[in-house]
């Protein structure tokens, strides 16, 4: 994991000094809402993935861009009922689920195919809301349109992993400044 985080540090510094180096007024801004259904085992205890980010994308070449990404992810278990009989005992159990929150922060790159098509990658952690806070490694390649007027769709498939892994399905939805 530490490993992961100088990575991501050394990224970040070279984004930055990049950024130095460049007009600050060619750069973008996003902010998006974040829609997502877990995929594999994380299917089986949770129902949905909801959050918002912001992004900054950085020219580097044409049609090639550096981004930056921070944001929050509230990933919302299922309930469940648990019941037991027997002629001596029984038993009930019902939970409404919950949610557990992370904050994922990611670097990647972004190419657009055309002026309003692109791919996208992007790498970096994520940081629990919860009282152990553990860091997760996060990965997300993706795909997405510009339209007119700023605004954005993006869908990707997202993981989480540490000691297994965590992923979705997203749909982020942005506008552009």
């Amino acid at each position: 994991m530490k490993k992961i985080l100088l990575t991501l540090i050394i990224v970040t510094a070279t984004m930055f000094t990049t950024l130095a180096q460049t007009k600050i007024g060619n750069g973008k801004f996003s902010v998006g809402l974040e829609a997502g259904l877990p995929v594999g085992d994380a299917s089986n205890y949770a129902d949905y993935v909801i959050g918002g980010s912001l992004k900054y994308e950085l020219p580097v070449a044409n049609n090639l861009f550096i981004t930056g990404t921070a944001g929050y992810s509230s990933i919302h278990a299922k309930g469940i009922n648990i019941s037991f009989s027997s002629p001596n005992y029984s038993y009930e159990f019902h939970s409404d689920g919950g949610s557990a929150g992370l904050i994922p922060v990611k670097v990647g790159a972004k190419y657009y195919f055309d002026k309003r098509f692109f791919g996208e990658g992007q790498l970096g952690a994520a940081f629990t809301t919860s009282g152990n806070g553990s860091t997760l490694f996060v990965y997300s390649p993706g795909v997405g349109y510009t339209f007119d007027g700023g605004f954005e769709a993006g869908f990707r498939y997202e993981a989480w992993s540490n000691n297994g892994t965590i992923g979705q399905l997203a749909l982020r939805l942005a506008y552009r400044f």
